[in-house]
């Protein structure tokens, strides 16, 4: 049992059945033995995000931003931030392709929304001179240009089954002093009810409680200063059935085992997100595979080569990012920008 799984026990016993989304949020980032406190983890064998796959995403991220930022008439001083930066190799690349674009540079001042200690260190490393916060909310007014790369995804969730008119919830508890699953007594849950008419008996839906707030916080800086919001993350329009995972040492994990020791993730559910941005306006959702296309990944590669790049770990890379049954397909992007302003290029309105 883990430190931080005896702690959970514990706390348990005395207070009842914690929620996933407690549990989550114990799991990734309890200042002790949290997931993300402890570790860097992303690259170094718990999971690979795409940034990390090949610097072509990072550039054209960067690049679509540089040019929503022309589109928009060039602002004097903008906000260039990252939610969840990682390692910092996203925004590193993004910098480093935007560097011939006149003025861009001149204009950004570069934000970090990044909740990890031991990240934030790596982070600085790479980025020397980048501010960092710890919540959306603390970035300085003005125009927002953003990322949000596989960001949402940790945001902690609550699940619930349907039960007749009403909704169970998944808690976690103790059984022979080892954490395990259970239910609640079904009754109402105001969030879900429009939920109801395209659910069945004993489906399973999921809520992310602080995406809404997050989306909306984003929306409102965006409506009100301008720029635009890149949200780049696996799931879908709609949350059905059960997408909470535990990822340990580049495999599947049971998500109760090793509390801390595990990255803990759930699929997006974009529908919220893009309601709650408004004012501001919301793109069509794309994969991820036809958005990098559109923005030319394939002539990115193809010049790399050129340039003298291993030509089949470049080609490797690409087919990892765009092909339907890898990257491509399972993420999806989800883009925000002002009413009134064409959408980034690659999404459509």
């Amino acid at each position: 049992m883990t430190p931080l799984a005896e702690r959970l026990v514990a706390r348990i016993a005395q207070t009842g059945p914690m929620t996933i989304s407690d549990y989550m949020a114990e799991s990734l980032f309890h200042p002790e033995h949290g997931y993300y406190a402890t570790r860097p983890g992303i690259g170094r064998g718990d999971f690979t995000t795409a940034p990390e796959v090949s610097q072509m995403f990072g550039e054209l991220l960067g690049l679509t931003l540089a040019a929503t930022w022309a589109a928009q008439g060039r602002p004097g001083r903008i906000v260039l931030a990252e939610l969840g930066p990682g390692r910092g190799v996203l925004m590193e690349d993004a910098l480093r392709a935007t560097r011939a674009v006149p003025g861009f540079h001149a204009a950004a001042e570069v934000h970090l929304v990044e909740a990890s200690p031991v990240l934030r260190e790596e982070q600085a490393r790479r980025l020397p001179g980048v501010t960092h916060h710890a919540q959306v909310a603390s970035l300085p007014e003005g125009p927002l240009f953003v990322i949000a790369n596989e960001f949402f995804d940790v945001l902690p969730i609550r699940q619930f089954l349907r039960r007749g008119e009403g909704w169970a919830e998944r808690v976690v508890g103790v059984r022979d002093d080892a954490l395990t699953f259970g239910l609640t007594e079904p009754g109402p849950v105001g969030a879900l009810a429009h939920r109801l008419g395209d659910t069945e008996e004993n489906q399973m839906v999921e809520l992310c409680p602080a995406a809404p707030g997050i989306a909306a916080e984003l929306g409102r800086r965006i409506a009100e200063h301008g720029g635009a919001a890149l949200i780049l993350d696996y799931g879908d329009w709609h949350s059905r059935g059960d997408t909470f995972q535990a990822i340990e040492a580049g495999a599947r994990a049971d998500p109760l085992a090793n509390p801390g020791q595990a990255d803990l993730t759930a699929h997006v559910d974009f529908e919220p997100i893009a309601a709650a941005a408004a004012p501001a306006r919301a793109t069509r959702l794309e994969t991820q595979g036809a958005f990098l296309e559109r923005l030319g990944i394939t002539e990115r590669a193809r010049a790399l080569v050129a340039a003298g790049g291993d030509a089949a770990e470049i080609a490797a890379a690409h087919r990892r990012l765009v092909h339907p049954d890898e990257m491509g397909g399972l993420f999806k992007v989800l883009g925000l920008y002002p009413d009134g302003a064409a959408p980034p290029p690659g999404l459509e309105a």
